[in-house]
């Protein structure tokens, strides 16, 4: 069974930055595309950042572009989210994905073709 463990959640001051990590317990980390997607309270689950097995691709939403990156250490079994200048609007449960279904190599900002998720980690920016 593939278990995903996010980490590096907290409360912020809007403007602030903070790192998220997920290790990923699989041999095969280096062959699937990862994402992170966020769901706050209230709201439907959105897609955040992803990327490809081998970085080589990497797509944002929109409103996290020039503020988020998204990076892998296939390695460490890792992937991450820095996240700098953070605005009360990105408050929410943080959670990342490991693809499957066909080409899960892929970077995909399509939750559907998530199999493996996190249990997530609590994002908060004071504002």
């Amino acid at each position: 069974q593939v278990q995903l463990v996010e980490s590096g959640g907290g409360l912020v001051q809007a403007g602030g930055s903070l790192r998220l990590s997920c290790a990923v317990s699989s041999s095969a980390f280096s062959t699937y595309a990862m994402a992170w997607f966020r769901q706050a309270q209230g709201k439907e689950r959105e897609f955040v950042a992803t990327i490809s097995w081998n970085g080589g691709k990497i797509y944002y939403r929109d409103s996290v572009k020039g503020r988020f990156t998204i990076s892998r250490d296939n390695a460490k079994n890792t992937v991450y989210l820095q996240m700098n200048s953070l605005k009360a609007e990105d408050t929410a449960v943080y959670y990342c994905a490991r693809r499957g279904g066909l080409n899960p190599h892929e970077a995909s900002s399509d939750g559907k073709t998530y199999v493996y998720w996190g249990q997530g980690t609590q994002v908060t920016v004071s504002s």
